[in-house]
């Protein structure tokens, strides 16, 4: 169930999926083991066609095998254990346009970790209040924040307001 969500599952038949060869792109458990000492709890080991997903997007990897499942219904609990990503996806990913050291030098920030945080709540603040925790976040010590992953322009809060 976990693979055919997290692919090209459905939770009924679509007259659409007679349009394509779904085999192709199904996700597949292909080992599953109970786990020592506990009932009822297993592990299983499932496998994607990498057509399944965009070359060079974390965002698309990890929406399509964490995303929708996880909300499964059919499922008590549920929890990655272990991601191995083949050597021919990771080569799709361009990587940082330059390294920590750049980050450093911008932020005057050396010997120690570098600390941030994402402004909450997500969604709903206007530019001002979102500006405003921004301002009291690295006033109070922090080195940099970053917006949610829900943020972008919405109307309440365009991005060249928040900038």
């Amino acid at each position: 169930a976990v693979a055919a969500e997290s692919s090209t599952g459905t939770w009924t038949t679509v007259w659409t999926d007679g349009l394509t060869n779904l085999d192709r792109y199904k996700g597949r458990c292909y080992h599953i083991e109970p786990v020592a000492g506990e009932e009822s709890q297993f592990i299983a080991y499932v496998a994607y066609p990498l057509d399944l997903f965009e070359e060079g997007s974390v965002t698309n990897m990890f929406t399509s095998i964490v995303g929708n499942v996880f909300g499964f219904k059919a499922l008590r609990a549920l929890r990655l254990e272990d991601l191995r990503i083949p050597v021919a996806y990771v080569k799709t990913f361009q990587g940082p346009p330059h390294g920590i050291q750049v980050e450093r030098d911008k932020l005057n920030k050396y010997g120690r970790p570098l600390l941030g945080c994402t402004i909450k709540p997500k969604l709903g603040l206007s530019a001002k209040n979102y500006g405003r925790a921004v301002y009291e976040c690295l006033r109070g010590g922090l080195d940099f924040t970053k917006d949610d992953e829900n943020v972008n322009s919405q109307p309440f809060m365009r991005w060249r307001d928040r900038f």
